[in-house]
């Protein structure tokens, strides 16, 4: 009714300048019957009303659906009246909407050959990694070692591409299974044992043989590789730990903390590090980090039903806590 109105404001003006000029010219004519001049007006002001009713009441639907939102693509396609006014519309929005479809289904194909493309070029790409590892495996000496720590600074750097890429169609690439979380977390710490010699840094396990977890072994594996790649590569001395805690909790949650003993996060930047591409004041110091770790660890924990938070004092070291809630990923489940 509002939006009614407002269009039809300069209208209403209109009419009433024009009816007080034809006051004054009767006046001036030397018309003297007031009541008739009235009388007059009170016709005129009638077939107006008249007119804006009927306005109003065959594009009402009209002007209600421009003043809402609608709700899915399919309420877009404009009023369903058939006054002149509605019909264009209805045509016209109808033909917008088509032309976008066939965009987004064009700009969708070419993103998934993209993502295809991605996964095929990641998987050649680890094909020769691995050829490179299996020669120098028996090999001795610094040149080899160098050769090999940057061989698995490759892989995972592939593994993040690949995962990234994944991330859009998670629930089709997913196993739920009940899974030992010890033997999860031993099986990530010793495939990245090469990092943890290279760096001197020693990762100490306490968790329960009993403890189980509900959740994808790959794609958990993955964050695990994240935060100990994290951990490892901001503590800068030598001859420290990284701490793995496995705990039931009074409401029977179970929770994974993995803590560094590193150079920790400013407190300036704890709010961001699950952001996209921030790296922070620690990422300009350490130029490898990309800012995708963090970001990746939060959105396949999303997506898994865990909950990850970070808590972390510059200079003593950060802790990353992951809460696996047995629910919601029985819900995912069943999706």
């Amino acid at each position: 009714m509002k939006l009614f109105l407002r269009e039809q404001f300069p209208l209403i003006m209109v009419y009433l300048a024009q009816l007080v000029l034809i006051t004054l010219v009767y006046r001036l004519d030397g018309g003297s019957g007031l009541n008739v001049s009235l009388y007059a007006a009170l016709l005129s002001t009638c077939l107006l009303i008249g007119y804006l009713a009927y306005r109003y009441v065959t594009n009402r639907t009209f002007y209600e659906r421009l003043e809402t939102t609608p709700s899915s693509l399919d309420e877009a396609g404009g009023p369903a009246q058939d006054s002149p006014l509605a019909v264009s519309l209805r045509g016209l929005l109808g033909s917008q909407f088509r032309l976008y479809k066939n965009d987004l289904h064009s700009y969708r194909h070419k993103l998934e050959e993209h993502i295809h493309f991605i996964n095929q070029w990641v998987h050649g790409m680890k094909t020769p990694l691995s050829v490179i590892h299996l020669i120098i495996q028996d090999k001795d000496g610094p040149p080899f070692t160098a050769i090999g720590d940057e061989l698995d600074r490759l892989k995972k750097g592939l593994d993040t591409v690949l995962y990234t890429a994944r991330l859009d169609t998670f629930e089709h690439d997913f196993y739920v299974e009940r899974l030992n979380l010890e033997t999860i977390v031993r099986g990530v710490t010793s495939e990245q044992k090469r990092l943890f010699i290279r760096k001197r840094v020693f990762p100490a396990i306490q968790i329960d043989e009993q403890i189980t977890v509900t959740t994808d072994e790959k794609w958990l594996t993955f964050v695990l590789t994240q935060l100990i790649t994290n951990a490892v590569r901001y503590t800068t001395e030598e001859g420290k730990h990284v701490f793995f805690q496995g705990m039931v909790t009074e409401d029977k949650q179970t929770v994974l903390e993995i803590r560094d003993e590193g150079v920790g996060i400013p407190a300036g930047d704890l709010p961001r590090v699950f952001d996209a591409y921030f790296t922070g004041v620690n990422g300009r110091t350490f130029q490898e980090s990309t800012g995708m770790g963090l970001y990746l660890v939060k959105q396949i924990c999303g997506k898994l039903g865990h909950e990850v938070s970070i808590r972390s004092e510059e200079g003593s070291g950060t802790t990353v806590r992951i809460v696996f809630r047995e629910q919601h990923i029985t819900n995912l489940t069943n999706v």
